[in-house]
């Protein structure tokens, strides 16, 4: 049960910091994160730890931009991570094909997730 809890909390969280992101990241955000949680819902052990802290580290870098976006502006800030040879190194071919995926729609000029402020 704790693991069920930690888990749900991380992800409410992660939610919750979306909230302060340009509209059309928050979409793609939400909806990448929802699909990945649910993807994993039956991973074994040794997965659900390495997702549990690939998606810790998010959380705190997210968190760390956002609290920099609050202090300088939304427009000053470049959300996201620059990820290093070694960590693309031990992604599995999937997971490549994945980031090209996300790559691709957050370099879109009209992204598929263009979505007007009052839009709900």
């Amino acid at each position: 049960m704790a693991h069920v809890s930690r888990v749900r909390s991380l992800y409410k969280r992660i939610l919750v910091l979306h909230r302060f992101l340009p509209i059309d990241l928050r979409a793609l955000g939400d909806q990448y994160v929802k699909d990945e949680f649910r993807r994993h819902r039956k991973a074994s052990a040794e997965e659900a730890k390495s997702f549990m802290t690939e998606w810790e580290n998010y959380k705190d870098t997210l968190q760390t931009q956002v609290l920099e976006a609050s202090r300088e502006g939304l427009s000053t800030v470049k959300f996201g991570a620059i990820l290093s040879e070694g960590n693309l190194s031990n992604l599995q071919e999937e997971q490549i094909g994945q980031l090209y995926e996300l790559m691709l729609e957050t370099t879109k000029p009209n992204r598929q997730f263009d979505i007007q402020e009052g839009d709900k």
